[in-house]
């Protein structure tokens, strides 16, 4: 087989390239023959757990990296996570679904990395790899000797990236965080939910955004080695990431020192830019920040022209001062007709910006998360068909796809020592004695 990083000529049933180390691609049907994706040729070593880091590392997979997740000889936790959120998460066969939804498209290497046998096999790993990203406590990597110092020395050209709570530097640099402190301390609890003074739960948006915040951080580092010839640490934190999901909230008050206020549906500045119950109890949602240039439209589609010529809502700032009484008003009018019709006169009238207000259920079937494969189907060996959230970018040349699900514990650990790092069956044997691997 013929490898498509170096052209390198390899045997038939070799799973890496003699020349380059990298795994041999397979053809999967792209326009360019062999690519897995615009990372094809990428390795990556994921030390990490939970949610942040394997939500950036399985980013990277889905752009065709290969990802050898290091996991413990106990396993990731994210394997014995029974319930998010109030779901269960237990799948048949042993399986998760916390655990499978944050784990596809990587092989997994179980070793023990207080054991120097076990050091030293990652010290391997490293030297034949891109990318290493861990995102364990602050000071954690560096006591087992596996800290950015410790890998540049093994590899200078590893974009070696690190995930979090607070931020590598300052006072708390050290203490744990999980989702939700991170989400506190960013004020991002203050910005989301209901106006009713009290913190809302983003339900772990912190991992997901802190994950994509990684990824983009070590693809800039993998720009930057290519470039100018040398890897560098990249940081990422939960409290840096929240604060920039914040955006214009965060950069309003700072620039002006003026509080942007949460917005409670009753009393919306903007009745155009609100939510809405129709008669089937499901809901419309409407997108319209210069509501004085869609007034007229909308006026329309609801057949109540004459709120044109109300003087308490004939302009922005009159229906800014009288709010809470024109949304009780319009509350009324969308409970007469079922959100389907109220679709077509939106689309009739034209000019209006709206959108269902959809539930996790509801996205399978939408027709646009469909064309734009934003959800696949994968035949899962043991679950059978299941679908997968995909990495929602869209390559022209280099497409995403879905290559295989998240791998059993330590499944692969045998194959990437003998065949990656040249390993002997005697040398699986003994660390297999000293508990070095499973």
């Amino acid at each position: 087989m013929t490898c498509v990083n170096c052209n390198r000529d390899n045997r038939a049933d070799a799973n890496f390239c003699d020349g380059c180390g990298r795994r041999l691609s397979e053809t999967n049907g792209p326009a360019h023959q062999g690519l897995k994706g615009p990372l094809d040729g990428i390795r990556v070593i994921d030390w990490t757990m939970w949610q942040f880091g394997p939500v950036s590392t399985m980013m990277l997979a889905d752009m065709g990296a290969e990802v050898i997740k290091v996991e413990s000889l106990d396993g990731d936790q994210a394997r014995q996570f029974h319930r998010v959120s109030g779901a269960a998460t237990v799948l048949p066969g042993g399986l998760n679904a916390y655990f499978e939804s944050l784990n596809r498209q990587k092989l997994s290497v179980a070793l023990d990395l207080k054991n120097p046998r076990g050091t030293e096999i990652m010290y391997q790993l490293a030297k034949k790899s891109d990318v290493f990203i861990q995102n364990f406590r602050q000071g954690v990597a560096e006591r087992l000797n596996l800290g950015y110092e410790d890998l540049h020395k093994q590899n200078p050209m590893l974009v070696y990236g690190a995930g979090t709570g607070y931020g590598p530097n300052g006072p708390d640099s050290g203490k744990p965080a999980f989702a939700y402190t991170g989400e506190a301390r960013s004020g991002s609890l203050w910005w989301a939910g209901p106006n009713d003074g009290k913190p809302y739960n983003l339900q772990s948006v912190a991992d997901q955004i802190a994950g994509i915040m990684l990824s983009y951080g070590v693809l800039g580092g993998l720009i930057s080695r290519d470039k100018l010839g040398f890897g560098q640490k990249v940081d990422v934190s939960h409290l840096g990431s929240l604060m920039w999901l914040g955006g214009n909230r965060t950069g309003i008050a700072l620039l002006s020192g003026n509080t942007p206020q949460r917005q409670d549906r009753s009393a919306a500045r903007n009745v155009l830019w609100n939510a809405y119950r129709c008669k089937d109890e499901l809901w419309i949602a409407f997108s319209m920040n210069q509501s004085d240039r869609y007034w007229p439209a909308f006026c329309k589609a609801i057949n109540k022209p004459e709120l044109l010529e109300d003087d308490r809502f004939n302009d922005m700032e009159a229906r800014a001062d009288n709010r809470e009484e024109l949304i009780l008003l319009l509350d009324d009018i969308f409970l007469t007709r079922v959100r389907a019709d109220w679709a077509k006169a939106m689309d009739d009238t034209g000019g209006i910006i709206w959108a269902p207000v959809q539930d996790v259920w509801d996205l399978p079937n939408d027709p646009q998360v469909i064309e734009n494969n934003y959800i696949v189907d994968f035949d899962h060996d043991v679950l059978g068909k299941v679908k997968y959230l995909q990495t929602p970018v869209g390559y022209s040349d280099t497409p995403l796809f879905t290559r295989k699900s998240a791998p059993q514990h330590g499944e692969d650990t045998e194959n990437i020592l003998i065949d990656l790092l040249g390993y002997t069956w005697d040398d699986i044997a003994s660390l297999q004695d000293d508990r070095v691997i499973l």
